[in-house]
Order: C-alpha cells, then sequence, then structure tokens
C-alpha cells in the first residue's frame, strides 16, 4: 500500500471516529433522564450497557453506510460524509424514539433499563438498534440518479418504510407465539428479549439489502422493497416452526422459553440464530 493511500486511509478513519463520537454525544443529549457513566460504574447496570452497545453497534453499522462504496476524490467524500454521516445519526436516533414507542409499547423502556435493570427489554431494544443499523448502512449506501437532495430523501423514505416493517413484524411476532412477549419481556425473562431481538435483526438484514443499491426508479426500487419486507415478515413464522422441528426436535420452544422456571436461554439462542442465519442465506440468495 502506498503512502498517500495510508494517508487516505488515516483521514476516512478519522472522519468515521469524528461521526461515531457525534453520535455518542447525540445519545448523552437525548438521554438527560440519566447519567450513562453513573449507571454503567457506580450502579453496574448491565442491561444499560446491552442497549448501549446495541446503540453504538447500529451506529457503526449506520457510519458504515457512508463510508462504503467507491471513492469520488477525497474532497467529494469528506462532503458526502459531513452531508449523510449526521443524517444517520438523527435517524437512529429517531429510530430511538419510536421502537420505544411503538415496538416496546407495552411499558416505559426508560424505567425497564433504569429502574428495573431488565436485560431481557435490553436484548430487545439492542435488536432495535442493530436492525436500524443495518437498514440505514443500506439505504445510504446508494445513491440516486439525480442528485444529493434525491439520495436524502430516498434514504429517509426507506429507513421510514423499514420502521414501519419493523412495528408489523413485532406484531406478526406476538401472533405467532402462544404467550405475550411484551408480558414476558417486562417479567424480566432474557429468553424472550433475545428470541424476539434475533427476529428483528433478522429482518433488518433482509431490509438492509432491499434498501441498498442506487435509486434508479422509484416504482422499480420500491417494489422490489415491498417484496423483500414481504419476504422477510413471511420468514417468521416459517423459521419459527423449522426451529422447533429441525434445530430442537422434540421440544417446544415455547415450553422452553416462557413454561418453565427457568427460562431456556440456551434455546433463545438457537431461535435468534435462525432467524438471523436464515435472512443471511436469504439475502445471499437473492
Amino acid at each position: 500500500m502506498m503512502v498517500d493511500d495510508l494517508i487516505l486511509s488515516a483521514i476516512y478513519l478519522a472522519a468515521s471516529f469524528i461521526l461515531f463520537w457525534i453520535g455518542k454525544l447525540a445519545y448523552d443529549l437525548t438521554t438527560p433522564s440519566y447519567q450513562v457513566k453513573e449507571e454503567l460504574v457506580e450502579k453496574d447496570n448491565a442491561a444499560l450497557a446491552l442497549a448501549l452497545v446495541g446503540y453504538y453497534f447500529g451506529l457503526v453499522l449506520a457510519i458504515g453506510g457512508v463510508m462504503s462504496g467507491d471513492s469520488r476524490g477525497l474532497e467529494e467524500d469528506l462532503i458526502d460524509i459531513a452531508i449523510y454521516g449526521p443524517l444517520t445519526i438523527v435517524l437512529l436516533n429517531v429510530s430511538r424514539i419510536l421502537n420505544d414507542r411503538l415496538i416496546l409499547r407495552k411499558f416505559k423502556v426508560r424505567d425497564e433499563l433504569i429502574r428495573d435493570q431488565n436485560k431481557g427489554t435490553a436484548v430487545v431494544v439492542l435488536g432495535t438498534y442493530v436492525a436500524t443499523g443495518l437498514v440505514i448502512n443500506g439505504a445510504v449506501s446508494g445513491i440516486a440518479v439525480l442528485d444529493t437532495t434525491s439520495t436524502i430523501i430516498s434514504a429517509v423514505i426507506f429507513w421510514a418504510l423499514s420502521q414501519i416493517g419493523f412495528v408489523i413484524a413485532s406484531l406478526i411476532y406476538d401472533a405467532i407465539t402462544s404467550y405475550d412477549v411484551h408480558d414476558q419481556i417486562e417479567k424480566d425473562n432474557v429468553a424472550a428479549g433475545i428470541a424476539f431481538g434475533g427476529a428483528l435483526i433478522a429482518l433488518g438484514n433482509i431490509l438492509r439489502h432491499a434498501a441498498s443499491g442506487d435509486l434508479i426508479a422509484w416504482t422499480l426500487s420500491l417494489q422490489d422493497f415491498a417484496i423483500e419486507l414481504a419476504l422477510g415478515l413471511v420468514l417468521l413464522p416459517i423459521v419459527r416452526f423449522l426451529s422447533d422441528k429441525v434445530l430442537l426436535p422434540g421440544r417446544n420452544l415455547t415450553d422452553e422459553i416462557v413454561n418453565q422456571e427457568h427460562p431456556n436461554i440456551g434455546a433463545a439462542y438457537i431461535e435468534a440464530f435462525s432467524y438471523i442465519g436464515a435472512s443471511l442465506l436469504i439475502v445471499w440468495s437473492l
């Protein structure tokens, strides 16, 4: 690698670290009701730590969408980073508010994370952050053929459609399980949270693929997005059924996750893996 290439890489890396710092600052400024450092260090709040790791992971994924792709020259690249970097941070933080109110709508997420230190809630929150980060990664990785404004609009539209998809997925997931997901999560059932979070990440991965690529025609892009969203939603009940029959033969996921004294976290890992693994295979096949 030439010296010039190393210098350019260092500049891009520095830009990504700056974006990450801005994203961290945005989180701190939008959560004034508690001090992150106090919760993590003095109160050993593992639930908040899980949620925060999810936010950081989602932030890295979102920034990755800005940083990836072919270079258009240092000056143009830095302009793009200055435009789309803050956009990804705004979208991720707006998603946090929407997901708290629409996906985990039956209780206050803040109380579960801070007052109760509920790890079940934290895992779902982690899943929403990662899923949203994946979507933003795809939405900002391509370009519209018209101009910067069109690219921003397309990114926001695909992000918004994905948020609707996550809400629909949460309703479907609640319907295909024989237990009340929110009730179990509120009871600090970490296993239920892991399984649900895995389903959200899987859908986020599929929607990342749907939102990625250059925007050539709105009709075609929206049609492709709708097809892949429908595919992801259909995936949920099918994969859960197969997880029971193939990955855990002779066992019932519901029994393992909710119908015993100590929920089986191992079974939840299997269910979460089945969703995410299936989403990877689907994306690689499209």
